[in-house]
């Protein structure tokens, strides 16, 4: 058994769910807001970016094309950081539509239920009133 299935942690199933559209309903830009977003949120991209900091600094101390204080390596990170800003915006509007699609689901479930209930409340009390009139 797996620590994973130990502490019943499952990943997001949202889009497996019937009010979200997923797959290829979804526009180019919505699935690359997506993986963007699992992309730049992982702790592959944080180690990934760490290593890539680390050989920058150990391949270009004081000899190579860049050196210290790293002034390359400085706008680099400041493109990377206003890209990012732009990237999180996008990825938490795909959350919040989502979030929307995910209600309004839920929202047209609740009200079918009600009609279902109404609906069985009226032939319970139909049949109700037949056997209160037979007696």
């Amino acid at each position: 058994m797996t620590l994973k299935s130990k502490l019943h942690i499952r990943p997001s199933a949202w889009h497996h769910h019937p009010g979200v559209r997923s797959g290829s309903d979804l526009t180019f830009g919505e699935r690359a807001a997506d993986r963007l977003r699992n992309g730049m949120g992982s702790w592959g991209f944080v180690i990934g970016a760490m290593m890539f900091l680390a050989g920058w600094m150990l391949g270009n101390r004081n000899v190579g094309f860049d050196k210290y204080p790293f002034i390359l390596l400085n706008l680099i990170l400041s493109c990377l950081a206003a890209m990012q800003g732009a990237i999180l915006l996008i990825a938490a509007k795909r959350e919040d539509q989502i979030s929307s699609d995910l209600a309004r689901h839920d929202y047209e479930t609740n009200i079918e239920a009600d009609r279902i209930v109404k609906e069985i409340h009226t032939l319970t009390s139909e049949i109700h009133a037949r056997t209160v009139a037979r007696d």
